[in-house]
């Protein structure tokens, strides 16, 4: 479908309440391919690829996380679809959160998954990517005789089984990705507005006070070596009616590493919760008043407190 003139890919699966599943930084749809089919039993699943990756146009153009926040809205709204809980993995929880925030009359629930936007920490390799030169550099590093000797290393270090190679698997696809000058720039001019040489500069942290008014799931693995699990703890502070879930033996992308315990973790979340509903005079309230009122709260003993749940993938696999 094209928009604004940009040709954006999607794949929309399944019918019931609107998923809509945004990937993370240097991905694509595709990673949401171990649950796709799954959640497409009780969803109407829009998995888009965002602007500057996949299949969707690489155009020099807005890619901050409002101005994707402002193409979903734009994807949703001529796919005929009004409101989605939204499903944001890393970069894509940024996305997510900032969806919520500007677009809150269309947001039913977020989930978070090893999300951007919790805490400063990132791996190096990221912030590398704001570095001068960056650019150039990878140009020689993804020649093809280079390329496919550093995507065969990564690949065959993620089969090992060590935890702290879990990851290079799909590290390797986005490496490969980078082969593509567009994509290179693309993606550059992503992590620049959302990451400096010291880490993480977009933050949650100052508007997480808005989750009062809208369900929030946090999805962590507890080996990620990407974004760290403690994270997760910072959400469970931010937002204390969120519920988070920590799954061992899974690193940055437990949605690949553990399909079936996911989609589950996704049900029960929407089974157990009632959609947000948008409400003017309570929005205006939050903002007017939101960040007092937390402490206040927990003072009085009125705050909810998350489930931090630490999960056995082995157990309750049904989807």
């Amino acid at each position: 479908m094209t928009i604004h003139g940009h040709r954006r890919a999607y794949v929309v699966a399944g019918s019931g309440p609107a998923l809509l599943l945004l990937h993370g930084l240097g991905c694509d749809h595709t990673t949401w391919a171990p649950v796709i089919d799954s959640l497409a039993r009780r969803y109407t699943v829009i998995a888009p690829d965002l602007l500057g990756h996949g299949e969707s146009d690489k155009p020099r153009a807005d890619y901050s996380v409002g101005g994707y926040a402002n193409g979903m809205r734009d994807l949703l709204t001529v796919l005929g679809i009004d409101q989605v809980s939204v499903v944001g993995h890393s970069f894509g929880g940024g996305v997510a959160m900032q969806f919520a925030y500007q677009f809150p009359e269309r947001t039913q629930r977020v989930i978070l998954v090893a999300s951007g936007g919790l805490g400063p920490e990132v791996t190096p390799a990221i912030r590398a990517i704001t570095t001068p030169g960056f650019h150039q550099a990878m140009g020689l590093l993804t020649l093809p005789g280079v390329r496919h000797v550093g995507t065969t290393g990564m690949r065959l270090l993620a089969a090992t089984g060590i935890r702290a190679t879990r990851d290079l698997g799909e590290m390797a696809e986005i490496y490969d990705s980078f082969k593509d000058p567009r994509t290179r720039s693309a993606i550059r001019h992503v992590v620049r507005a959302v990451v400096d040489w010291r880490g993480q500069i977009v933050t949650m942290t100052d508007r997480a006070y808005l989750t009062e008014a809208m369900p929030m799931c946090v999805v962590w693995g507890r080996n990620d070596q990407v974004i760290p699990v403690r994270h997760a703890g910072n959400a469970a502070k931010l937002a204390p009616g969120a519920r988070v879930e920590i799954i061992p033996n899974a690193g940055h992308f437990p949605h690949k590493d553990h399909p079936q315990r996911f989609v589950k973790i996704v049900n029960d979340f929407i089974r157990a919760t009632e959609p947000a509903v948008y409400e003017r005079e309570r929005w205006r309230e939050l903002l007017e008043h939101g960040p007092e009122l937390m402490p206040l709260q927990a003072e009085a003993g009125d705050a909810p407190v998350a489930p931090v749940h630490t999960l056995d993938p082995r157990a309750g696999t049904g989807a």
